[in-house]
Order: structure tokens, then sequence, then C-alpha cells
């Protein structure tokens, strides 16, 4: 093997080496459930910051950006029911900010509480039922950060602001009682001045929901008003905080993708007197919002609707904002003009997203899951791994059948590779020759190498194939289990509870024989605590790397030989799903490399040594290549 191949080969196996300890050293822990508290009205700022032409006083926020006073605490509520979600609106800008995504819980215990994705500025109360009232004697609801959604609109040019609807007006509930699918509900608010305006929720049973936001001119003039919907984080919410990972505003914008993460929101310049903000103009199809690791909240407009897009934060009152900002209407005496958007707000399901992107044409939906650079692999892996999770029932399961499927796809290159393989592991002793006659004579040795090489035609460079092949399928493993939802508290079979948490096994207690605990999963410790997964990982690689030509330099033998167990306690701490994965394709290498060898007659033992077969006609392989 000469320089440059053996220089790629450390160089990806140094560069695979890099990221894992990355992983392993700045990866942060699981995040943990933490007690939700009450949120006192001094301690957050009571309401969004409007968009432009609101009055000031909308947002009930004072200059220093404290609460003044906040209207959602004497306002009534409307609850919400269906099989995926639980909570209320609020009357008081006819806020969505009270939501639990009832088929998630925050851990694996059944018991735990169910995720919450929205909560509100303070802590409403429900009467029995959930109808809307005003509290007293009710219930309360745990408060989180707040985190809503809110729609209004914003008034014309010449249009007294105190006559249109906004984030701080109490409406009325006009029709319906509970929001469920199948049963809309419609709250109005009459500005006394002729123009009534009204606000309708649908629901599916899934996590969308459609508002449609009308305007009724009952007036003896034009009235023009343009409607908005906001979506308002305060504070920088707790994230993952991993550099494969996005958080953070995300939409997509005439076909163009658009991702900032928090810090870069606040950093955004000024524009026009609204503090930071990023402004873009959608002409036909687009949408916009805030994506967790596996929960989002989007505003997506009807197809074929343009607007405005903004992402901004407020310094003073710490809010992150993202807006959906529509034409301006004009009703004439009258006449009812009306507006339809869709909300989302809930886990990032890919076959429900991808439904509401082909059903009802929200552009490119599925791109709010995070599929990273290698999204061309990432994609296409994905979507086999979920029909094969469709087929066998466990996911598990569905990562080794994957395992398989993709290694019969590489097989046709693999397959020369494993015969290159075989024949340089048989030039092994005349090599070693070489080396024992050479000496230190660097350049003679490379010299005769090369010669031995051209004449047993044999190419070094295609053991390179299988690592070339692996790394970006790897990565793109890597991702999808990271990310994607369906991994998240997806079960494979005994002690693997989790296939997008690290193994919870551990050496250090013989696996729970031990009255003591095994070291946290996230901690600096627990990959070095020797999880049962990660053992069977460097008994796979010490096995499959039996069958490979060894190096004939001492240092990259050493660093070969230590590979296996050095690999052995960093993926310790991966998740189980890609640890599996890993396994299940060193097992099937070893099976390919080892029939191999066997049909060309290089069928090597337990422990690598070449044994004589048909193909060499028996042969001593320090024969082979002598002078005939």
């Amino acid at each position: 093997m000469n320089n440059n191949n053996r220089n790629l080969i450390l160089a990806m196996v140094l560069s695979a080496l890099v990221m894992m300890a990355w992983s392993f050293f700045f990866a942060p822990p699981p995040p943990q459930p933490e007690a939700e508290a009450p949120v006192a009205e001094s301690q957050q700022p009571a309401g969004v910051v409007a968009p432009e032409g609101q009055p000031a006083a909308t947002p009930e926020l004072a200059a220093e950006g404290q609460a003044v006073s906040d209207p959602s605490a004497a306002a009534g509520r409307v609850s919400i029911e269906s099989g995926s979600l639980l909570g209320s609106i609020s009357l008081a800008g006819g806020r969505v900010d009270d939501l639990e995504l009832t088929g998630y819980r925050e851990t694996q215990d059944p018991n735990s509480p169910y995720v919450r994705l929205l909560s509100p500025t303070v802590q409403p109360q429900l009467a029995e039922g959930g109808s809307a009232v005003a509290p007293g004697g009710a219930p309360e609801l745990v408060s989180q950060k707040p985190y809503y959604a809110v729609y209004g609109w914003m008034p014309a040019a010449g249009t007294d602001p105190a006559l249109v609807p906004g984030p701080a007006t109490v409406w009325q509930l006009e029709s319906g009682e509970t929001l469920a699918p199948g049963q809309p509900v419609t709250l109005a608010w009459d500005n006394g001045a002729g123009q009534v305006f009204r606000r309708t929720f649908e629901l599916d049973d899934q996590f969308l929901f459609t508002v449609t936001q009308t305007l009724e001119n009952n007036g003896d003039a034009a009235f023009s008003a343009a409607p908005y919907g906001i979506l308002a984080r305060h504070g920088q919410p707790d994230t993952q905080n991993f550099f494969v990972l996005h958080e953070g505003a995300v939409g997509m914008t005439d076909g163009s993708l658009l991702e900032m993460k928090y810090k870069d929101i606040a950093k955004l310049d000024p524009v026009a007197q609204e503090g930071p903000a990023e402004i873009a103009q959608v002409e036909e199809d687009g949408w916009i919002g805030f994506t967790d690791k596996y929960w989002m909240t989007t505003l997506a407009p009807a197809p074929g609707t343009s607007f405005t897009a903004v992402v901004k934060y407020a310094p003073g009152a710490d809010i992150y904002q993202t807006e959906a900002r529509m034409p301006v209407q004009t009703a004439a005496p009258g006449a009812t003009v009306s507006s339809s958007s869709y909300l989302f707000a809930g886990a990032k399901v890919w076959e429900t997203i991808n439904g509401y992107q082909n059903t009802i044409g929200i552009d490119r939906f599925v791109d709010s899951i995070d599929w990273g650079w290698f999204y061309f692999l990432t994609k296409p892996i994905f979507r086999l791994l979920h029909w094969l999770h469709g087929i066998i029932g466990n996911m598990g399961w569905a990562i080794i059948a994957l395992t398989v499927v993709l290694k019969l796809l590489v097989f046709p290159l693999a397959r020369k590779s494993y015969i290159s393989m075989a024949r340089m592991k048989e030039l092994q002793p005349q090599m070693e020759a070489i080396k024992e006659r050479t000496g230190d004579d660097r350049t003679k040795y490379q010299k005769e190498v090369m010669e031995l090489y051209k004449r047993e035609k044999v190419n070094p460079a295609a053991g390179c194939l299988p690592v070339l092949l692996q790394i970006p399928i790897f990565f793109s493993l890597y991702k999808v289990i990271f990310v994607t939802i369906e991994l998240r508290h997806a079960p494979w079979i005994g002690w693997i509870r989790d296939l997008s948490a690290p193994d919870p096994s551990s050496l250090w207690n013989l696996f729970g024989i031990l009255p003591w605990a095994a070291p946290a999963q996230g901690t600096l410790f627990h990959s070095f605590s020797l999880p049962i997964l990660a053992i069977v990982l460097g008994v796979s690689m010490w096995l499959q790397q039996k069958l490979n030509p060894a190096p004939t330099d001492p240092a990259q033998k050493m660093i070969f030989a230590w590979m296996p167990w050095i690999f052995m306690l960093m993926l310790g701490g991966f998740a189980s799903g890609l640890v599996i994965y890993w396994i299940a394709n060193n097992v099937i290498t070893i099976i390919q490399q080892y029939s191999i060898m066997s049909m060309h007659g290089h069928r090597p033992d337990l422990f690598g040594n070449i044994k004589s077969g048909f193909g060499n006609r028996g042969k001593k392989p320090a024969e082979k290549g002598k002078g005939k």
C-alpha cells in the first residue's frame, strides 16, 4: 500500500475519530424534564410586539419591556380537544396559547406529563369541561415560558388603529363550545363603528388548525386593513444546542429554505423602528415558524397567497417572533372580506407533514425536518427506513433490514474491494520480506512494493471503496436517527427501549447485577461504562479488521489495532439505533468478505490467516509471484 493510499485511509479514519470525539465531548446531555413553575405576571412580558401600524398600547408592554397588564388573566377560554391535542384558546387576542401533545410524554414513564408545546403568559383556568369562563375556583394550568400564536389586523393608511383588533383585544365566543375535529369555533369582535371582525378556528385529527379571519363592513365607507398571524416565544427556549441540529426560525419563501438560530435572530440589524428583523416577500407559496428538535409551530397562508414573512426579536421584552403579514384588504360598505391560513402546532411526524404537503399544498413542508447537507441521501434513507418499519413493525429490526438493503445496493462495488483485500492479504508475507530486505530505505521499499502490485495485478486503492461508501451513509443515518421523531422512545428488544438514546446497560455494574447505578446517559463517563452494544461493536470491528491486510508500518499497525476498542468506547454514548446499524453493517461485511475470499481460494480462519484453496492451486503464498 503506497503512501498516498495509506494517507487517504488514515485521513478518513482520523476524520471519523474527530467527528466522534466532538460528538462525545461537546454534545449536550439529553434534556431533562423540568418542573414547570407558574409564570408570575411581573416575571415575563405580557404580550407580543405588534406589527407596524398597531397601536402602541396593544401589546401590553411598557417602555422598558415589562408587563403592565394582561387581559388574558381575566378573559375566558375555549377548550381544545382532539385525539392529538389538548389545550385552550384565550379570548384575549384569540391566542392559541395552551397546547399539549397527547401522543407524546416527556419521558418513557407512562405517567409522565404530556409534552407541552404552547404556554400562556399567565395561568389560565377552565371550568369543568373546559368551556370559556372567567377564572375563579377552577384548576390551574401550569405554564412554562410563554409561547403562543396570535392573530389580528393591521390598519391601512387612513384607518384608525383603535378600530382593528390586535394581540390584546378581548373577543366574544359567537359559536361553538369546544374546538375539536368537525366542531369549529368562531370568535367575534365589534369595533362599535360598523365593522365586525370574526375569527373561525377549525381543527383536524392531527396538528393542523385552519384559521379564517373575516371583516364585515356595515359602515357607510370602505374599510381597509391587513390580517396577520404571529408566533411569539418569550425568552430563548431550552435547545439541544448541537451543531448537527437546527433549532430556531424555519420557513419556506417561494422555494427557498429559511433557517435562523436564536442567537442569529437576536443579532439582526434594526429594520424600520421595530427592532432587529428579517423580512422576506413571498409571492405565491411559503410558511414561517419556529422549530425544535421534534416539535414545531408554523404559520402557513393558503397556497398561492402572497404575504410578508418576518423574523424578529424585541430586545427589551426578550421576545422572538415570526409573522405572516397578509396584503391589505378593502371591504366596501355592506361587503365582507376574508383571509384563510393554517397553523401547524405539533410533532414533526414525517407522514403527517408529508400529507399536508401533498393534500393541502404547503410547499416543501417536509423540509421543516432538518435533513442536513446530505439531504440527497438522508431523505431516501429515511423513506426506506419508514417503509421497512411499516412492514416489520419494529424500528430496531427495520434498521437492521435497512442495513441489509444498503449493503446489497453497494455490493457490486464492494465485491471488487473484498477481492482486492484478499489478494493484498495473500501478498502480506512478500511485503514483509521486502521490508526486511530494504530496511530503512523507504524509496526502495515503495518501488519494490509497487512492482509487486503490478506483477500480481493488485490495485491497493480498491480497498478504500468500503470506507468511501460508508462515510456518507453513516453520516446520513446518524442524522436520520438524531432528528426524526419516529426514533424517539422507539423500542427494539429487551433493555433497548429508546433507539434515539444511548444503550442504558453498563459493564460498570455488570449490566444491572451489582447494586450501584451506571453513569447517567449524556455524562462524560457513560461511554466508558461499556454498554452491551458498544462491546459487541468493538468485537465485530476487531473481527472485520482481521480479514483485512495489516499495515507493514509499525505505527500504522498499532493505530489500526487500537481502533476497534477506541470506537467501542466512543460510540457507547451514541444513539443505540446508530450502534445497531454499525454492528449489523460489520456482521454483514464479515460474512460477505469471508465468503468472497473463500470463493477465490483465500479462505481465512477465525484469526485471519489465509488457508490454501482451489484458487491458489495449493501454492504457499510466499511462492506466488516468484520467477517461473
